[in-house]
């Protein structure tokens, strides 16, 4: 880098990490400290305990790593280390009150940001630190959903325009039709920033296909369950009706009907009228794949969503950063950081589309792929190990961000990995014709 071009990198830099750490800060604001303890689950954290785990990470990888320095807690690896701290344990800490929690934050974030300002800086500086960053915002994400499987009040942030006329365009079908060929499947080694799992790019066989232009909207999802889908074992795989059946699941979470038989939804501790063509969210892979079945339809292949996403027609190979091109993602593109607050309308933000015409492949909601999580050919495992490897193998592939995912972090390569049953979290699904 320049001298110039580091002087911004790094204007920016701390720019993000003030932002992040408000996200994180607004997602607790006004919450009890039952609230911020919650019920032991499986797939949530203690509030408490993963604010202070966010803190830890930079002061365990930048401060302690690149400098050597003291924790500002002597006890900081009993409490938030995350690796050595069993999930169902988290619960039974000697846990810091919120507010010895934010000094404890205040204090880690003042030291982050400082050491930048001091000109501290080396390309290792400023890569930790956008690890670091990116992690608090994958946390914030998982605040937001945690806030709505416990019910808790819709989070209030600045940024959100929830009434923007855009959102509110209706449905887009059909299907666009790829030649496929010989794809570069991952991340090129363009000095951009990657996590591990999306490197490196390398030859792949996609087979012609045709792979729909939306997201599959509530009122499509809406006729599989009036259907019956639920209570149909042929358009579930074995796994996904063993859950089915084990959870005494009828419906998607967050679904039930009012007085008239209308579909109602969850929205945090709200239940609000379904919108017909919105993206439909918090679906898990095994309701995806059971659609898809009913639909006569199926999954993409984590390669066929990255062409669709990447490719044009004229040369697949020619990848774009984003569906749209190189440009950086804008209001114009993506329904992300929390603007709308919810999924939108499948047929908004034609500014999105892909070069095949694909829309909305980031943000908006993410999208469940048929492939299982494995590393790419010759894997290294980054600096934080345990970031990718304990998921291969048995987590199954979501790409293009949600409503909820900040658009600083996103790209066409980016890969993020949740269990088949998941249907908690901020994901649906786009499909293919068979």
């Amino acid at each position: 880098m320049t001298k110039n071009t580091t002087a911004q990198t790094i204007k920016t830099l701390i720019a993000d990490l003030e932002d992040t750490r408000q996200r994180t800060l607004a997602l607790v604001e006004g919450l009890g400290q039952q609230q911020l303890i919650g019920p032991k689950l499986d797939t949530v954290n203690p509030l408490i305990w993963e604010i202070g785990h966010v803190a830890y990470f930079y002061e365990f990888w930048i401060l302690r790593h690149l400098d050597g320095a003291d924790s500002f807690l002597k006890n900081a690896d009993e409490l938030y280390d995350s690796i050595n701290i069993a999930h169902k344990d988290r619960w039974n800490l000697p846990l810091l009150s919120l507010d010895e929690t934010k000094l404890y934050m205040q204090q880690v974030h003042d030291a982050v940001i400082n050491r930048l300002k001091n000109g501290k800086h080396s390309e290792q500086d400023i890569y930790l630190s956008r690890y670091a960053l990116f992690h608090e915002d994958m946390h914030t994400e998982a605040f937001i959903y945690s806030r709505r499987t416990l019910s808790y009040p819709t989070p209030v942030f600045a940024n959100t325009i929830a009434g923007d006329k855009h959102y509110n365009a209706g449905a887009l079908d059909g299907d666009v039709d790829i030649k496929g060929g010989e794809y570069l499947l991952g991340a090129p080694q363009d000095g951009n920033f990657c996590f591990d799992n999306e490197k490196w790019q390398h030859p792949v066989k996609v087979n012609p296909f045709s792979i729909a232009r939306a997201a599959t909207s509530y009122q499509q999802y809406a006729a599989f369950v009036d259907d019956g889908g639920y209570s149909k074992q042929q358009f579930w795989d074995d796994e996904g009706w063993q859950w089915l059946q084990n959870n005494n699941i009828e419906h998607p979470d967050g679904w039930k009907k009012d007085s008239e038989g209308n579909w109602l939804i969850q929205h945090f501790d709200q239940w609000l009228a379904m919108r017909p063509h919105a993206a439909i969210i918090h679906i898990s892979w095994y309701e995806s794949n059971a659609w898809c079945r009913w639909a006569k339809r199926r999954l993409p292949t984590e390669a066929e969503w990255e062409l669709a996403a990447s490719g044009s027609p004229s040369n697949i190979n020619e990848k774009r950063r984003f569906p749209w091109g190189n440009d950086n993602p804008t209001s114009r593109h993506t329904n992300m950081n929390a603007r709308a607050m919810r999924t939108i309308d499948v047929g908004a933000l034609a500014d999105s589309d892909s070069g095949f015409g694909c829309r909305q492949m980031i943000g908006n909601v993410w999208e469940w792929t048929a492939d299982t999580f494995n590393p790419y050919p010759d894997f290294v495992a980054d600096m934080y190990q345990d970031y990718s490897q304990p998921l291969f193998g048995h987590t199954k592939v979501l790409r293009g961000g949600a409503w909820t995912t900040r658009s600083r972090n996103i790209r066409n390569t980016w890969r993020t990995y949740y269990g088949p049953d998941r249907n908690d979290v901020f994901a649906g699904f786009r499909s293919c014709a068979i």
